[in-house]
């Protein structure tokens, strides 16, 4: 189920990409058959396309014409994603600053890049079960009697160990693994164990799990929403996720007063080319984490992930600065910082805008 459920997702994007550029890719006026009309306009057609309406001047009436529709939305995106692609990942800035200053045929614009990718990262999340759907139904009450089952069962490890190591002070001969004798060193080990397990699940305050709060902020709607916050954490967390799905271009407009701050006194570069800027930034920040998913369950480790995830974000950034805006490296370096920084506000703010989405809906 989650595999079609992914699968459709990533359909669904690329064909609302398709729907921004709905002529992206196709030629008009090439050679063809002439002396016929269109028949989405109705004027006369001189080759394989109408020079009006650009509608192709034969059309076919068959499912194989729907098949080859799908997966030309999906796999070929108009024929730019590949011209787009390689220039987002190595040479981000030009790619901005060639779009920006009216390079547009080539490229897959940049709302339909970014639909696209997040479309696909929730499509693959999904495909992987990654869905915060599946911890509905999760309530505080049911993580305390969870904590305290494992109380129960580090306590008689504990208690089975301390035991073990006992009788082995007795001299009698305790069994290890694979059967051969147990030495002192390895009991004390076990003891050790079964002792920090015991200590961590009492640090945890579970006699305030499941209580709920009292915290009350005067709005009888938004207080009804955080008592089934309370109630339930699971299809909290499910409504998050909906709502960072369907909100996410609210990233947009949110981010680009921030890298507008970075250029405020200069009147070369406008608020269009800071949206250009952000949206691909973006995009390409959507598609590196649909990278990262998969190469995870694809067996590559976290010693290789987790310093791709911090290392490439700042490094792709630096890269977009100094190329979109001329920088010199020094100056495209003091922005970068600036612009993490930004990010991390920004991510706050758009996670703050879900709870309140969550707790208003």
């Amino acid at each position: 189920m989650h595999e079609i459920e992914g699968v459709s997702d990533v359909v669904t994007g690329t064909m609302a990409a398709r729907a921004v550029e709905p002529q992206a890719g196709e030629h008009v006026g090439e050679g063809g058959e002439g002396g016929e009309a269109c028949l989405n306009c109705g004027a006369g057609i001189d080759g394989a396309y109408c020079r009006r309406c650009g509608q192709k001047a034969h059309v076919h009436r068959s499912l194989a014409a729907i098949g080859h529709d799908l997966i030309h939305g999906v796999l070929h995106l108009d024929g730019k994603l590949w011209r787009t692609l390689p220039l987002l990942a190595w040479r981000p800035g030009e790619l901005t600053r060639r779009y920006a200053h009216g390079e547009r045929a080539k490229f897959v614009s940049p709302i339909a890049m970014f639909l696209f990718s997040v479309f696909l990262m929730f499509g693959v999340l999904s495909i992987y079960g990654l869905s915060l759907s599946n911890l509905e139904g999760v309530s505080a009450g049911a993580v305390r009697k969870g904590l305290e089952t494992a109380r129960t069962e580090s306590a008689r490890e504990l208690a089975e160990a301390r035991s073990r190591r006992a009788a082995l002070a007795r001299g009698e001969t305790v069994k290890g693994d694979n059967d051969r004798p147990a030495t002192a060193a390895e009991l004390d080990r076990a003891v050790v164990t079964a002792q920090e397990q015991v200590e961590a699940i009492d640090r945890v305050p579970l006699e305030r799990l499941g209580s709920g709060t009292n915290f009350s902020t005067g709005w009888q709607r938004l207080d009804h929403g955080l008592n089934k916050f309370n109630e339930n954490p699971g299809l909290a967390l499910y409504k998050l996720q909906s709502n960072g799905y369907k909100f996410s271009w609210l990233l947009i407009p949110m981010s680009v007063p921030f890298v507008w701050l970075l250029f405020f006194w200069t009147r070369r570069f406008h608020f269009y080319d800071h949206t250009v800027f952000v949206t691909y930034s973006l995009a390409f920040m959507t598609l590196l984490a649909v990278a990262l998913t998969i190469l995870g369950f694809a067996g590559i480790g976290s010693t290789i992930l987790v310093p791709a995830a911090l290392l490439i974000p700042p490094v792709h950034m630096f890269r977009q600065l100094r190329q979109a805006y001329s920088l010199h490296w020094a100056s495209a370096l003091l922005r970068t910082f600036l612009l993490v920084n930004f990010c991390a506000i920004t991510a706050t703010l758009f996670f703050m805008l879900l709870l309140g989405l969550g707790a208003l809906g």
